[in-house]
Order: C-alpha cells, then structure tokens, then sequence
C-alpha cells in the first residue's frame, strides 16, 4: 500500500494533522493508498510557497517557462503506462482509456507551452494627440486548480499548463477519490528542474482544503471542476475576496435523433457516449431524444448495443469498455437515480441494477424508454451507465425539449441534413454541440458550460485567457523631443 506525502515548495513533506484519508479500488473495494489529511494550515503554507515563487517566475520569458512544462510533459510520456496503471486501479477506468489520458495529457502540456510566442496584448489608438494605448495581458497570481475524480490526471495539466506558461504558479487539490496519480505526477514533476513553488498539491477533504483554497485570500483565481453543488460552494467561498472562479460544472447532454439519421451511427456514437469511463464523463449523451417515426428501430439498436457492453476490473480482464462506478455512494446514487424513474413511469428496456459480482461498484448498463420530461431522469445529472429515451414529433420539439434543462454543457443531433444541423446548432442553448459524432472535446476547441454548467472555459486561445487578466497604459509622449 502506497503512503503518500504533501508537496509543497518542491518537497514532500508531512500534513499539520498527521492523519491520512484511504484510497480504495473500486473494482476491489480493497484500500490501495492512505493520503494526508490536509488542514487550513497546510494551504496557506502551499499558498505562501506559490506566492513567493509567482514574483520570479513571472520574470521569465514567456519562452523559459515554456521549457519547463515541455519537461514535465516529457517525463509524464516517459512514465505513461505506469501512471495508466494508477489511473485505472483507483478511478475503474479501462486501461485503453487511462492511457489515452496519459498521453494526452503530456500532448496537451506540449500544446500550451507553445502559447509562449503566441499569447498577446494591443495597442489601441487614443483620442488624444501624442498618446497610445496598451493592453498588456498579465498573469493572475496564485491559481488553485481544484480537480475531479473523473478525469483526474488530464485535469491536472488543464490547469497548470495554462496557468504556468502565462506567468501563474498553482496549487493543486485533488480529488479524494482518485488523489494517487496527482501525487505520481508530483513526484515527475520532483524530478524535474520547475523551481520550487510553482507547482504544488495538498490532499484533503473539499469542505476542508477546498473551501480555504476558494476563500484565501493571496490566491487569485480558484479553476474548478466537478458538480454544481460544489460549485456553488467555491463560489460563496471566493465572495469575500471577490475571487476569480472558472467552473465547469454538470451536464445533462441532450442526443437528438432525426428520421434522416443514420441509425446505425447513431446508435454506435450514443452508446459510446453513454459508457464511456462508465458514464462518470460530464459531456456524456445524458438524455435521448428520438423522432417518433424512427424510435423503435431505434430503441431496438441501443439496446443491442448496450446490451453488448462488456464490464469488470480494468486490472485484469484488457478487453472490456468499461469499469466499476468509481465509489459505493456513486453506485448508490445511480441506483436510486433508475429506481426513481421507474416510479415515475419510465419503462425499463435493459439492466437497471447492480452487477451481480463478489466485489466492485459495478452497474449494469440500462436503457430507460417512456421516459417524461419532467422526471429527474430527464432533468437531472446520472453519473452512470444510464441511458434515458423519449420520443418527439418534430424539429420545434425537439430543440424545445433539449433546452428545457438547467444544464447548458454538451448536446448532439444525428441528421443527415445541413438546414437540420445549422439550425439546431442556432438554437440549441449549450456550449458544445456535436453534429453526427460522439460527445468528446478537442484541446484547441474551448470547453464550457452555459447555465448552470459553468462560469468561464477551458482548452484553445480562448481558456489560456482565463489566466490573465488586463492592464492598460495610456502612454504621453512629447512629438517635440529630438
């Protein structure tokens, strides 16, 4: 069993409480790791190390700090397959998919760092004689990057990459269900010649270490990622300070099938969308939406494909899509979310319980059809295998019935017209739609929410942006000089 430490200010070094917080596989409930307990101390320690780092590194070229994160990504892409393995024993994500995020990752720090050349102010003319006008895009500060179980190891790079090659230094807090590959990847980042203080993780419960992170006040902007519940959390902690928040929260991604469809992709791209690290993604098909006329070949296709869904522990059976729930509440939470929608009168088509296995949080993939509007299986979140099916008679109601959520994230239409396409991309009311494909991000793109998925963004020019902020010169100069 693995004991890790804090590290702050480039050492590893014991938490102000001494006691620890264990770390289960969920595919054997078996405790895997103990991780420190932080306290509000151990974050105005990390903080005070940021602080006092950030005055230098913000003196580098934009160039230098570059080098360093190039460095950190070469070492993640060195050591990919061992932090794969870590990613899968404590999150249940398969293996094919714990080393796509490895790699991706290091992709992804290597795709930031070359912001260094590229990021920029303006000049804007004055009116005013012998005057101009400049925008010069600074750094923040201290950034806290408070970070889910879902994704967790990518996470970590989407915060400090861009925070660090714009001139922030960072404190990470992971999440306590997954913390093991923060603290693998502080160890990498040890290695490594990142001066101390730039980068550092401290462990502990979110009421705890996150609420002091949110409500210090040295620190700069708070990046979160995780639910709506905790957002509004970080939120009413930043207030006092008035500190920055960039949160991506949940979604309730609506997949709207058209007669037009090709059914077979959409079947395959739904489905993909649905179990993807067992439905824990927060841009996950949440919720279809099938023309009447199509619905039962449809619903016929889903299930097969569902139904074909392979399942167990990532560590020891390769060739599965997906793992466990990442924990027994999250199991719980998903079982109750299919017992209440069968009370309010959705059909169950496929699945709806627990796996039968010795040991895991395992669920089975389901189909849900019948579903209402309504009901909380078509409003709220399920972070689980669960998939949510009701009907519609036209392109008015389905847009209608894809906007009717307090979730704004991801949505998807399956269309094989472009008048279809362009329009429910006009009035779809989310941030990402994706026309004839599954629901997946790309690093240049840019990630956020609307509503109550989430304040500011993620990946591009335009989530570096979240990082800086702005001050402007109005410069006087004497024309007469000679």
């Amino acid at each position: 069993m693995r004991i890790y430490q804090m590290f702050i200010n480039g050492e590893f070094i014991q938490n102000r409480s001494g006691r620890t917080i264990p770390v289960i596989n969920p595919a054997t409930e078996q405790v895997i790791s103990e991780i420190p307990e932080g306290t509000p101390e151990d974050v105005n320690t990390a903080v005070a190390a940021a602080e006092q780092a950030q005055k230098s590194w913000a003196k580098l070229p934009a160039i230098e700090r570059a080098r360093y994160i190039k460095e950190i990504a070469q070492k993640v892409r060195e050591n990919s397959e061992e932090i794969a393995r870590v990613i899968s024993e404590e999150q249940g994500k398969i293996l094919p998919l714990a080393r796509v995020e490895a790699n991706f990752t290091a992709d992804y720090m290597d795709y930031m760092a070359e912001f260094a050349r590229r990021y920029e102010g303006e000049i804007i003319q004055s009116d005013r004689p012998n005057e101009n006008i400049f925008l010069f895009k600074m750094p923040i500060g201290v950034i806290a990057g408070i970070l889910p179980w879902n994704f967790p190891f990518f996470l970590i790079a989407r915060k400090l990459a861009p925070a660090l090659i714009t001139g922030n230094t960072i404190v990470i807090k992971p999440s306590r269900e997954t913390p093991n590959n923060a603290f693998e990847f502080a160890k990498l980042v040890a290695q490594t010649t990142l001066p101390k203080g730039v980068f550092n993780l401290v462990s502990g419960a979110g009421a705890v270490v996150g609420n002091a992170l949110a409500g210090h006040p040295k620190v700069g902007m708070v990046s979160f990622t995780g639910s709506v519940d905790g957002g509004i959390a970080i939120m009413r902690a930043a207030a006092d300070n008035v500190t920055k928040v960039s949160l991506e929260l949940g979604g309730k991604a609506p997949a709207i099938v058209m007669p037009d469809a090709d059914l077979d992709l959409a079947a395959a791209c739904i489905r993909d969308s649905r179990i993807i690290n067992s439905g824990q993604v927060c841009n996950c098909a949440e919720r279809v939406y099938v023309h009447e006329s199509v619905a039962d070949t449809f619903i016929e296709k889903i299930i097969t494909a569902m139904k074909n869904t392979t399942y167990g522990d990532p560590l020891t059976q390769p060739d599965i899509d997906m793992g466990p729930m990442v924990s027994r509440q999250q199991l719980e939470l998903v079982e109750a979310a299919v017992k209440q929608a069968l009370s309010d009168g959705a059909h169950l088509a496929l699945g709806g319980s627990r796996a039968q296995a010795k040991e895991g949080f395992y669920f089975e993939p389901t189909v849900l059809t019948h579903c209402k509007q309504h009901t909380a299986i078509m409003q709220k979140e399920v972070f689980g295998p669960v998939l949510p099916i009701a009907t519609f008679k036209d392109l008015d109601e389905a847009i209608e019935l894809a906007n009717d959520c307090e979730y704004g994230l991801t949505s998807s239409i399956y269309t094989r017209s472009l008048d279809v396409a362009m329009r429910a991309c006009k009035e779809i009311k989310f941030g990402e739609t994706y026309v004839n494909r599954e629901n997946f991000e790309a690093m240049q793109g840019f990630h956020a929410g609307w509503r109550k998925s989430g304040i500011g963004g993620a990946d591009g020019k335009h989530g570096l942006e979240e990082y800086l902020q702005t001050h402007v010169v109005y410069m006087q100069y004497d024309q007469h000089i000679k």
